[in-house]
């Protein structure tokens, strides 16, 4: 079905323990360490071509951001006109989204928690929303296809569903919270409400990902660092002074660390 990374037994790039009785038992036990493995072997499905001319600092985010935004957008808003879409979170999912969805035609709102980002998303063609002012959020009633919802921080998400449009208008949660979100029951019944997750994309949209992108010229702003660098990245990605940048290690930097 395409569906590869819903499967239960999936065995992922990074972090995973390599099952038993699946052909190769002497890799069994043992931790994959995708991109900082010094060699992989893997099946062919799922090897993808990077369009020629595309840097591989750029097919590489595009495999993770990439996918992750362009999987909904393509089950909700590719091959529609007259589309809206709403991208909550303007970080590296956000920004992806963004692109994306302007590349399929739609029309596009960021919503932020203030404006800081607003000059970012306005750039790249999108209006912008601050999704904590109520009179903002009650001028979008029912306006939205699909929202992209991006953060992985705890927010009100009653306000953001009701500019959902009435039973066709989709929440689509991509950017996980631990803790569960509390959700009005009567705004989802009287507006016909509908949420769902997604996981990254199959095999055969991964590669139509890639094509989609490298058609339309798009690709995430990227910062290639040292390994030495890895955790001064992270601590920026923690704190929010990244922006929508994807730090990219250069692999033969591993072996200096």
């Amino acid at each position: 079905q395409g569906l590869e990374q819903h499967c239960p037994k999936m065995c992922q790039t990074y972090s995973s323990m390599f099952p038993k009785d699946c052909d190769h038992d002497d890799c069994a036990n043992m931790w994959t360490n995708g991109g900082y493995s010094t060699d992989i072997t893997v099946h062919q499905r799922f090897v993808f071509k990077v369009p020629e001319g595309m840097p591989l600092e750029t097919a590489g985010p595009l495999c993770c951001a990439g996918v992750t935004t362009y999987s909904p957008l393509a089950r909700h808003i590719k091959g529609k006109e007259n589309m809206t879409v709403g991208v909550v979170g303007f970080g590296g999912l956000g920004m992806m989204a963004v692109k994306i969805a302007k590349a399929m035609g739609a029309k596009v709102t960021v919503f932020g928690r203030s404006e800081a980002k607003k000059a970012e998303a306005t750039a790249l063609g999108a209006d912008f929303a601050v999704m904590t002012d109520e009179a903002v959020i009650g001028s979008l009633g029912r306006t939205f296809d699909c929202i992209l919802d991006t953060v992985a921080v705890h927010y009100e998400i009653n306000g953001i569903i009701s500019t959902l449009k009435a039973y066709t208008g989709v929440l689509v949660l991509i950017g996980a919270i631990p803790q569960p979100y509390p959700v009005a029951g009567f705004p989802m019944i009287f507006n016909g409400t509908r949420v769902e997750g997604s996981l990254i994309g199959g095999c055969t949209l991964t590669q139509e990902m890639l094509d989609f992108c490298h058609a339309h010229k798009i690709a995430p702003e990227t910062e290639i660092i040292h390994a030495k660098d890895a955790e001064a990245a992270l601590h920026k990605l923690h704190d929010s002074s990244a922006g929508a940048k994807r730090f990219v290690i250069r692999s033969e930097t591993l072996k200096e660390m």
